[in-house]
């Protein structure tokens, strides 16, 4: 194994015509509960927005899944996860949100970075999830 093998660094933007409040606020709720995957059907994500608030998929009655924990949260501007995600292997993650005012709105940039034993199907889904994430965010604000 490479280290390419072993590591991820996604990185996406999205210009939105809103201001970074709004846009902050489509950030938390496409991160929680209104969440859904490329297919539209939803996560059932939930999303503890303070310092070691949980990052987490209820499936109900006792299922679910810890995807990770809130790192930083600095409304309007910032929201860092970081943890096991949807990989169920030897691998642990990071993601960085950053909302930055500029002419017309705001850009969203969201860098994803991970380590471990990464499923290729994984690398090859991670930037269609994170894309369809970006387009609800934007579909929310505009």
């Amino acid at each position: 194994m490479t280290l390419e093998d072993l590591t991820l660094d996604v990185e996406q933007h999205v210009d939105i015509k809103a201001p970074p409040e709004k846009v902050f606020a489509a950030v938390l709720h496409r991160f929680g509960k209104g969440n859904t995957g490329p297919n539209g059907e939803p996560m059932h994500l939930e999303l503890e927005v303070k310092p070691g608030g949980r990052w987490y998929r209820d499936r109900g009655n006792g299922i679910g899944h810890l995807w990770g924990f809130v790192q930083v949260v600095k409304p309007p501007t910032l929201l860092e996860l970081s943890g096991p995600m949807f990989m169920s292997y030897p691998a642990t993650n990071h993601v960085e949100v950053k909302v930055e005012k500029v002419a017309g709105g705001s850009k969203v940039s969201l860098r994803h970075r991970a380590i471990g034993m990464i499923d290729p199907q994984h690398r090859k889904g991670v930037g269609t999830g994170w894309s369809h994430i970006l387009t609800e965010i934007r579909k929310d604000c505009e």
